[in-house]
């Protein structure tokens, strides 16, 4: 039993190091590449698509809505990607990117712009070095949400071998309080 025990640690330490790795990643990827078009000045929609994203802080769709969407649209009952998609583009982390890149002045774009870099060669080699402890916030906040999301998991995931870590913890937990109750209430 120890070694099944033992199996389903490693299991689902390794789901939860790919989980946080990709989304991680992903996350940081996105946002920053959305944080540099809506810092520029030459996006004429900046202000609007900044509002726009700003505003579903405020509100969101709910989470049955969610759950329904995830579910029966993507198909992701049971996979690990159902906990990496759902939060791969947080806005908050976004906006904190977002005010990072703005630091950057508009000469170096455009004198990147007159040496003839691309939008890409822009991003990739001038701006994510100058914004480096941006992204190192970033990602660390990203980190820790996900490393101790274990929600998303028990709405998501039913095969024990995809658990994370902290659901799989969670699901123990929740079994020993049961046992001790059913134990007690037995004397």
């Amino acid at each position: 039993i120890e070694a099944i025990r033992k199996m389903n640690f490693v299991v689902s330490f390794r789901n939860t190091a790919f989980i946080a790795v990709g989304t991680v990643m992903l996350n940081t990827l996105v946002s920053s590449m959305a944080a540099y078009v809506l810092c520029r000045k030459s996006f004429k929609y900046r202000n609007g698509f900044s509002f726009f994203l700003y505003f579903t802080t405020l509100f969101n769709g709910g989470m049955v809505s969610t759950y329904v969407f995830f579910i029966r649209y993507l198909n992701l009952k049971d996979s690990l990607w159902a906990l990496i998609l759902p939060l791969m583009v947080n806005v908050f982390y976004l906006l904190i990117m977002r005010s990072f890149m703005s630091a950057i002045p508009e000469t170096i774009y455009e004198s990147c712009k007159i040496d003839g870099a691309g939008e890409f060669r822009i991003y990739f080699q001038f701006a994510l070095p100058l914004v480096k402890s941006g992204l190192a916030t970033v990602t660390l906040f990203i980190a820790l949400d996900y490393w101790n999301d274990w929600y998303n998991a028990m709405l998501y995931i039913s095969s024990r071998n995809k658990f994370p870590l902290q659901y799989m913890l969670y699901d123990m937990l929740a079994s020993t309080e049961a046992l001790s109750k059913l134990a007690s209430s037995a004397n």
